[in-house]
């Protein structure tokens, strides 16, 4: 097993996190937004010299380094003079520096990147490829590997498809917890990629979003069971469509990267599903989801016809073993889901 994870991106994080494992084949960080933005949040910025220091740290360690360049939206600006020169010139000082793969979602960018370097191109769960169709065009493009995007996850007969239908490697987002056929996913990737890019930076009031979705959650936990996670003692089920896995979370602290790594190295874990999930991190304490009381449910997913009105499978299990926190007193206590007002 190809075990991609999360790097928050300066040297102290990551000699933290390949000390405390020898499980990791790869790491990926962000690369500075001045040139290329990224989809997600940093927490750090490295400048060239940094990710110079710590490609060769990594190397040293038998540890492969990904740089994440996956901005959804560039607004046009690599399509300009100016733009293209400034962005052809990062990917140089990347490929000198000996960077083995890059993680783009921009299509331009992966034709850019296959006739002019030698870095392996990643086509990023940003571009949303989740039909065999869309796998054929970013091969073609000259993609190395796509990461399928986590919404068919569950969908085998797509995953299959897909498998079918290239000969490029897939790589699988393991630990995603955003909504299931997400309303807000395209504008809220566009967001970030332009909060996280070279600028005009954006003076925005808040994230509507991500509280949006926060509250869907809250009000309908139902909808935690249906995001497109892959429990560690499943990847066995996935193995006939990739030996690669992606931990997602470079936003997140060592100690909570290195759990996740235990845990898909193990494939086991014995605790809250919740813990390992990058998304949604400010309700993880609002609920106790027994991750072994799921064991069988993929089976279930696997012959799912994605009609959920008609179904109700996720919101049985979740009224099932979903337990909430509560206060009494001066004691946390586990309430049911029901005794709690879940729907």
């Amino acid at each position: 097993m190809k075990l991609y994870v999360p790097h928050v991106g300066h040297m102290e994080g990551l000699e933290d996190l390949l000390s405390g494992s020898e499980d990791i084949y790869a790491v990926y960080m962000a690369g500075t937004p001045d040139y290329v933005g990224t989809g997600r949040t940093n927490l750090s910025a490295p400048g060239l010299e940094e990710i110079r220091e710590q490609t060769e740290y990594a190397h040293d360690k038998g540890v492969k380094m990904e740089i994440v360049l996956n901005s959804s939206c560039m607004g046009g600006q690599h399509l300009t003079p100016q733009g293209f020169n400034k962005i052809n010139w990062y990917f140089d000082r990347l490929n000198d520096i000996g960077i083995d793969s890059i993680t783009i979602a921009e299509p331009y960018f992966v034709e850019m990147l296959t006739k002019d370097y030698d870095m392996e191109v990643v086509v990023s769960v940003l571009s949303f490829v989740d039909s065999p169709q869309k796998a054929e065009f970013y091969e073609e493009l000259g993609a190395d590997t796509i990461v399928v995007d986590p919404v068919v996850n569950r969908d085998f007969t797509r995953l299959e498809a897909i498998k079918d239908s290239v000969s490029c490697d897939l790589k699988l987002l393991v630990n995603e917890g955003c909504l299931y056929q997400c309303p807000f996913r395209y504008a809220h990737f566009n967001f970030f990629s332009h909060a996280n890019g070279p600028g005009p930076k954006l003076n925005v009031l808040d994230d509507y979003y991500y509280y949006k979705c926060l509250s869907l959650r809250i009000n309908d936990p139902q909808q935690l069971i249906k995001s497109p996670w892959i429990r560690p003692e499943d990847l066995k089920d996935y193995e006939h469509i990739t030996d690669t896995f992606k931990i997602g979370g470079r936003t997140h602290f060592t100690n909570w990267i290195l759990n996740n790594v235990r845990a898909y190295t193990d494939r086991s874990y014995d605790g809250n599903l919740m813990d390992l999930l990058d998304c949604p991190r400010d309700i993880r304490d609002l609920f106790f989801i027994p991750n072994k009381e799921l064991e069988g449910a993929i089976s279930q997913w696997k012959q799912c016809t994605k009609v959920c009105n008609k179904c109700g499978y996720c919101k049985k299990l979740a009224e099932k073993i979903i337990k909430v926190y509560s206060t009494e007193g001066c004691e946390n206590i586990l309430k049911p889901l029901k005794e709690n007002g879940g729907q």
